[in-house]
């Protein structure tokens, strides 16, 4: 299950903070702010999706992630190679070194981290 733009939004602050109250959520956002009901309704929509859970502290809740950064931005990740390269990682890496602008010293990283990979295998 995915999370829609606005909710992608919500989980970037809730993966930084780790725990939040409502009000340190909306806290976080740039002006202008939305209000904490459209917030309230973001988090019960991600709760129904079992990205976030909360705990309860008297008459607040405490939100938390359900779901790790690495493991929602990887499952997203392999959905974009597999509509979009036909499911080829090396069409993916082709397109992303090619249209990216990788300066030299990027593509250079970027060829010791696969052939690190290589040798792990």
């Amino acid at each position: 299950m995915e999370l829609t733009n606005a909710e992608e939004e919500l989980m970037q602050i809730i993966w930084k903070k780790e725990k939040a109250f409502i009000n340190d959520l909306v806290d976080a956002y740039s002006e202008p702010k939305p209000a904490i009901t459209t917030i309230a309704t973001l988090l019960k929509r991600m709760q129904d999706k079992n990205f976030v859970g909360y705990v309860q502290m008297g008459r607040s809740r405490e939100y938390f992630a359900k779901v790790t950064k690495k493991s929602y931005f990887s499952k997203h990740m392999n959905g974009l190679i597999k509509s979009f390269f036909n499911n080829s990682t090396s069409q993916f890496a082709s397109f992303f070194t090619q249209e990216t602008n990788m300066s030299e010293a990027e593509l250079k990283e970027l060829r010791n981290l696969i052939d690190e990979k290589i040798k792990e295998k």
